[in-house]
């Protein structure tokens, strides 16, 4: 290591060029990796929240639970680790306030979903137009107690409260009463819900007409989900190519320029390994160095991004993508060490 920060600090530009470089791709890869782990969270927030394993749905719904119907034959007899769900689409509106697509949640309250939302303010749906809302609500100019519309409902509801990580599909959750639900979707007795959900990962309804899902075969299914993963880890593992192969070329040509002082090394009886560990540290020490101010300035990001841009940044994931960066390092540290070892002194000092 000492010969490698004696190089670096000796080719203070050549370094420094370096650094910057690796601290623009690491930068792009973490705010690429923070937008797509936000994309994802805003999709299956909802789901998630819900804390359970499987989900039924009609057969023909195509795994969607706007889609589905389910009666109350196919229900059957639910236990306290059930619960049903009553999903559709709706546009809140208010007077001087933007509209939003939103899904609504119907919910019924003597199950756990109901009993397990985590309210940031407010209380509970107790009456029939009484909504919980997500926080995405108030970053709109909306607040508790003001009444909404929704879809073509003459009726208005109240925002009793507000809860936050309420997404599904990238639209804010509003959460009512099962009722609510049939109501928006003109529904009487039957269906009674859109969808089963159960705590138990054994779960399973076998009424015919139905079928039983796990939650990740659900998410895999919403509308553009995959797409937008897919993207985005094809975007960050191309990045992480090139990144492998710019490091690679700069420090092969680092290691060229610096063959003639190698072979005065190697002549003066300093083993071939010692030149190489300087090379691999060298390259560690500038990667180290540039991932670092990347994540200072992902960090700046962090506190100056607006609420309303979908980015999380989760330090597990990121600190996972640096290791991964650092791997590229290390990888393209290993090109330029067979010129390394096969440094003459000789014909290099010109003897």
């Amino acid at each position: 290591m000492f010969l490698a920060l004696k190089e670096i600090k000796k080719e203070k530009l050549r370094s420094s060029l370096i650094v910057a470089m690796i601290v623009l791709i690491g930068y792009l890869i973490f705010i690429l990796t923070s937008l797509a782990l936000g994309l994802a969270r805003q999709n299956t927030d909802g789901i998630n929240s819900w804390h359970v394993n499987q989900i039924t749905l009609n057969a023909n719904a195509n795994v969607d639970m706007r889609q589905s119907f389910l009666t109350a034959d196919e229900v059957g007899s639910l236990s306290e680790r059930e619960a049903l769900i009553g999903q559709t689409s709706v546009v809140a509106k208010a007077k001087n306030h933007k509209q939003l697509s939103a899904v609504f949640i119907g919910l019924k309250s003597s199950q756990f979903i109901y009993k397990n939302i985590k309210l940031e303010s407010g209380h509970h749906v107790k009456k029939s137009h009484d909504i919980v809302v997500d926080t995405s609500f108030k970053t709109s100019g909306y607040k508790l107690g003001d009444q909404i519309k929704l879809n073509d409902d003459k009726q208005k509801y109240r925002i009793v409260g507000f809860t936050e990580g309420a997404k599904l599909n990238i639209a804010p959750i509003v959460y009512g009463q099962m009722q609510t639900w049939k109501s928006l979707r003109g529904l009487t007795d039957d269906p009674v819900a859109s969808a089963i959900v159960s705590q138990d990962a054994k779960y399973e309804n076998d009424h015919p007409g139905v079928k039983t899902y796990t939650k990740q075969q659900v998410i895999d299914k919403l509308p553009g989900y995959q797409a937008q993963t897919a993207t985005f880890v094809l975007m960050i593992g191309f990045l992480m190519v090139i990144s492998l192969i710019i490091i690679a070329v700069f420090l092969y040509i680092l290691t060229m320029q610096k063959i003639p002082n190698y072979a005065v090394l190697r002549a003066q009886g300093v083993p071939s390994k010692v030149l190489v560990w300087a090379t691999i540290w060298q390259s560690v020490l500038l990667v180290i160095s540039g991932l670092i101010i990347a994540k200072a300035l992902t960090t700046v990001t962090a506190l100056a991004i607006p609420a309303t841009v979908p980015m999380a940044f989760d330090v597990p994931a990121l600190s996972g993508v640096g290791l991964g960066l650092l791997l590229m390092a290390l990888i393209g540290s290993l090109i330029p060490i067979r010129s390394v070892l096969h440094v003459d002194p000789v014909s290099a000092i010109g003897g």
